[in-house]
């Protein structure tokens, strides 16, 4: 039986709103129809869309109740709110003020879904754990997170986005984290907030909602580490550590050793060494472990334990998971689907990753690249400058998708096969066209470039036709 989240009453009473239509509990909250379960609460968000036009689609699907500000939107149980939004906010203003869960907010311009995933699955095997899940880290994804949040639950962990200033601040303030972590600044959203700097001050809003005896935790080789910590300090944490591979940060990379399959690393997470197995390859990746074990040892968790859940942790679709592909000659392509998102740093990482892969036989190394967006001015000088890390990684073919693409093909030097297309499909034709059997194929890109739908093309799993060695 489904446990009780919500009863109408507390629902009432954390928002402000009328209840009508009679009684009701509710065992979750959803903002969509076509996932919405028997007894949610259905929140009829304004985004693309009016909630309204579905909440009584939900009702018939089952919801408990309806959230709505227009009573006339449909019939059954609801909470008549005068801001469905700040409905939301409120009652994910209670959901944390009745739970005594250790609460971590995770910001970054670069790994900050897949850190929070890890910690995810560490607060897991640690106990009654809650988290964001996919990446509900906006305005209305982190309320949401919040109000769906059990009583009972030990440890949370929630991802906090931006794409102007000032909206951290709004989400930290709502969460009121015990632990603050910055995995990284790059260039995400540089378009809009203009420089390397003005990132950095947005992310470290995050640490403004920390109470009184919270931990802030910033990268300790990043550039911008000194601004970060001069943000955090006026705070006032009980406790400020680092990470990364610096000799003094409070958890260091000791040593990393790539393979085929991933790497072995050694850690010192304040003072105790462990060891984890990475699924993935990449110094990146075990500076983002790092980071984990120093947010999960602020929330209480034993490194050990930790060391354990990552050493069994796989990769995610679009977020560095690879797969066979099956050519129709019999030979077999490997793809690297890091597909999700791109920035300049994150594209460097793939691009030094798809470096250290092992083809096999005649295979080459082939990098398929998205676009990268938001960049601003200077968008097209960080598109070129990717020739250099793909050049360092013996890239035998590049395929370029989308506009901010072509500087990049351009950039690439003369002697390299390059090619350059205006969309996905025309990618897809190009690479299928190429491939043959050992090839390594690297794909990535902002979501806006599409080149998720190449992957998607590909693991459908028909039989690629191999060109001629």
């Amino acid at each position: 039986m489904t446990r009780t989240l919500w009863t109408a009453q507390e629902a009432a009473e954390a928002t402000g709103g009328r209840l009508e239509g009679g009684d009701w509990a509710a065992g979750g909250v959803s903002i969509d129809t076509r996932t919405i379960e028997p007894g949610d609460l259905f929140v009829a968000l304004k985004d693309k869309r009016d909630g309204h036009e579905f909440a009584q689609a939900a009702l018939d699907a089952g919801a408990a109740a309806a959230m709505v500000s227009k009573p006339e939107a449909c019939d059954g149980p609801k909470l008549v709110v005068d801001d469905v939004l700040e409905g939301l906010r409120k009652l994910g203003a209670a959901a944390r003020d009745r739970c005594a869960a250790v609460r971590v907010g995770v910001t970054g311009s670069v790994g900050k879904t897949s850190v929070k995933e890890a910690i995810a699955a560490v607060f897991r095997a640690a106990g009654r754990a809650h988290w964001s899940v996919k990446s509900y880290n906006n305005h209305w994804g982190v309320p949401l997170t919040l109000a769906r949040m059990p009583r009972d639950t030990e440890r949370a962990v929630f991802e906090m986005g931006m794409n102007h200033a000032g909206e951290i601040r709004e989400l930290t303030g709502l969460v009121q984290p015990q632990v603050a972590l910055i995995t990284k600044i790059g260039p995400a959203h540089l378009e809009q907030l203009g420089s390397l700097e003005a990132i950095a001050d947005a992310k470290s809003e995050i640490f403004e909602g920390l109470n009184g005896d919270g931990v802030a935790i910033i990268p300790a080789d990043d550039d911008f580490a000194p601004r970060l910590a001069a943000h955090a300090r006026r705070a006032k944490p009980a406790f400020l550590f680092d990470f990364g591979v610096s000799p003094e940060a409070a958890v260091r990379v000791l040593s990393m050793e790539n393979g085929e399959d991933g790497g072995t690393c050694a850690f010192d997470v304040l003072g105790r060494r462990v060891s984890v197995r990475l699924a993935l390859p990449g110094a990146h990746q075990a500076v983002n472990a790092a980071a984990v074990f120093a947010a999960c040892a602020a929330a209480g968790v034993d490194p050990d334990l930790v060391a354990e859940v990552l050493s069994g942790l796989e990769p995610e679709a679009g977020r560095g998971a690879s797969f066979d592909l099956r050519l129709a000659d019999g030979g077999a392509v490997r793809v690297v689907d890091d597909s999700y998102n791109a920035n300049p740093v994150s594209m460097g990482a793939a691009i030094a990753r798809l470096g250290a892969e092992r083809v096999r036989g005649a295979g080459r190394r082939i990098a398929v690249l998205g676009e990268m967006l938001e960049l601003g001015p200077k968008s097209a000088e960080m598109h070129a400058e990717l020739a250099g890390p793909l050049e360092a990684a013996s890239a035998q073919l590049v395929i370029g998708v989308g506009a901010g693409m072509r500087a990049l093909v351009d950039a690439l030097p003369a002697g390299a096969t390059a090619r350059y297309a205006d969309a996905p499909q025309a990618a897809l034709d190009m690479l299928t066209s190429e491939l043959r059997d050992g090839d390594v194929v690297l794909i990535k890109g902002s979501n806006a470039s599409g080149v998720h739908n190449i992957v998607a093309s590909l693991r459908e799993g028909a039989a690629v036709a191999s060109s001629e060695v």
